[in-house]
Parts: structure tokens; sequence; C-alpha cells
């Protein structure tokens, strides 16, 4: 009996084929992105040391409607303007399985307007 795999367990799988080649590092650390039905968040990781340098959420900044595109902009602005203040300029991109499209693609284009390079 063949076993069917939920969206989630797809989107893991296909977030662990793409950690396999990006990993951030001390001077490039990688921008991950987290989507659930109701936020979105993002944090900026060194792998090397295993630590999140910054992070925003949805949840954190108290956004009355955190799973709309709107939201993501307003994180992906917050992301870059924490980054830059943390001097982090450049950073490698993971979108975490999430197909590059609606909130995901908005929190990317937000960051790089805000100055982060990617």
């Amino acid at each position: 009996m063949i076993k069917k795999q939920s969206k989630n367990e797809a989107r893991q799988k296909r977030h662990l084929r793409v950690r396999k080649n990006v990993s951030g590092t001390p001077e490039c650390p990688r921008l991950n992105v987290f989507r659930s039905n109701a936020n979105i968040e993002a944090q900026i990781i060194d792998d090397t040391k295993g630590h999140t340098l910054v992070s925003a959420s949805s949840v954190a900044m108290k956004l009355e409607n955190g799973g709309n595109i709107e939201a993501a902009k307003k994180v992906g602005a917050e992301i870059a303007r924490r980054a830059l203040e943390s001097n982090i300029k450049k950073v490698v991109f993971d979108r975490g399985g999430y197909l590059y499209t609606g909130r995901v693609q908005a929190l990317a284009d937000a960051a790089r307007e805000g100055g982060l390079e990617f």
C-alpha cells in the first residue's frame, strides 16, 4: 500500500534538496523563509555556527493579517533594515521549498529594495 505524501512533506523534501547546496557563511549568511497560512517569518542564519543573526515575522511585528502579500512586504523590509543594522549586506536566499511566487517573492523583493543583495 502506497502512502500519499502531504504537501508539507513534499515541501520538506524539496527544502532538503536545496539545503544540500545552499548554506550560509559568516560573510554571506542564508535568508530563510517560512510561510504558514496565517503568518510569514524570515531569518538570517550563519550555518557554520548554527546561529540566527537576525529575524523578523508577522507575529513579532503584530500585523493584523500576517498571511497576505502586504504583510510579506513589511516583513521583507524589516528583515532588510535589521540586517543592515547588523552590517549584513549580502545574503543567499533560501525559499524553504516553497514556490517563488506570491508572498515568498514579495518578501524577497522588499528585502532587495531594503538594501540586501542576493
